[in-house]
């Protein structure tokens, strides 16, 4: 495949890193340096374009692929008040767009039981269920996103939870995501089911960023036969 990297920070380079090992090519690398070299590249000379920016660029950059024909697979986060207007753009151009707010098969495994334990812990009212996740000091958004997917998969089951707050515990009637910012942290997220007696946790636990790069190009190799909207459920089979 002929990759475009959108985003050249420590994943856009992992993601380099392992592409290339696959043997793909790296036929543009676009970051806030050189955002305007974007308007070089379409179908013509993209197969796919991989895009993990920062919230403010996401929408602009995938609107651009949208629009010029190149199928995008992005992993970027705080952007999602302008997905539906993503996937419009999507249905209007006839493209393809493949969105996860985390690329890890192990990550969105965890997705998958956690919706199914929620579930089941929903008919248990003496456990109060809150989130927590850690990441890396240079983590800008918080939550992060794959915190916010966790909460979404519990409140499809919790439907007396008016939604989730973020590092508002005191606020009992949402569900509580709790954020941590500490040095060399790739991402943890715990599911906590608490009652006087005991506690119940899910977790997931990443130690390098490999697997999120494994992920986003196997994204990439599975999205450029099709057309659509389209997540890592619907890769994986979930």
């Amino acid at each position: 495949m002929r990759i475009l990297l959108i985003g050249y920070g420590k994943m856009g380079k992992t993601i380099e890193q392992l592409a290339l090992s696959k043997g793909h090519e790296i036929i543009g690398r676009i970051d806030h340096n050189n955002a305007e070299d974007l308007l070089n590249y379409t179908s013509e000379n993209a197969d796919v374009a991989i895009e993990f920016t920062h919230p403010e660029a996401a929408y602009g950059n995938i609107s651009y692929c949208l629009t010029h024909g190149i199928p995008v697979v992005s992993g970027s986060t705080g952007w999602l008040d302008k997905f539906e207007e993503a996937v419009e753009l999507c249905k209007k151009n006839n493209g393809a767009f493949f969105y996860a707010s985390n690329y890890s098969v192990g990550v969105n495994l965890f997705f998958h039981f956690n919706e199914y334990i929620a579930s089941k812990m929903q008919a248990y009212p003496e456990y109060q269920v809150g989130i927590r996740e850690i990441h890396h000091l240079q983590k800008v958004d918080k939550p992060s996103g794959t915190g916010i997917t966790t909460a979404e998969g519990i409140l499809s089951s919790y439907k007396n939870l008016g939604g989730w707050v973020a590092d508002s515990p005191e606020e009992k009637n949402k569900l509580n995501i709790a954020s941590e910012r500490e040095p060399d942290v790739v991402g943890t997220h715990i599911v906590t089911y608490s009652s006087e007696v005991d506690q119940i946790e899910l977790g997931h636990i990443a130690h390098s960023r490999a697997g999120f790069a494994e992920g986003a190009v196997m994204a990439a190799s599975w999205l450029v036969s099709r057309k659509g909207v389209y997540g890592m459920k619907d890769m994986l089979n979930l």
